[in-house]
């Protein structure tokens, strides 16, 4: 699988993933369902140029939705917490790219 293809989205706006970040230097993603932990970890890695000291994944089961008059299922999917190196964070809300590199060292 192509690493850039590994991560779907930053789960970046929910309290849980704030204190994470804040507290425990981790990084809340949402990845494909297929991937395993040593691909996450490469990934980020490569992709945000930190290192990555651990990797947890659960699966989401999809919740039931009203679609109109019936009822339709939204998609199972699988979260990624990653925790960093101490010292390595990852800036989700800078301004720019140059930004987010430089908040990172």
């Amino acid at each position: 699988m192509k690493l850039d293809a590994v991560l779907r989205r930053p789960v970046a706006l929910t309290e849980k993933a704030n204190l994470l970040r804040q507290k425990g230097n981790q990084v809340v993603f949402e990845v494909v369902r297929e991937a395993n932990k040593s691909e996450i970890k490469q990934a980020v890695e490569t992709l945000f140029g930190v290192k990555v000291l651990s990797v947890n994944t659960m699966l989401y089961r999809g919740k039931d939705r009203r679609m109109g008059r019936g009822y339709a299922k939204l998609h199972n999917w699988k979260k990624a917490v990653v925790t960093l190196k101490e010292g390595d964070s990852i800036d989700f809300f800078a301004e720019s790219a140059a930004d987010a590199v430089t908040a990172k060292k």
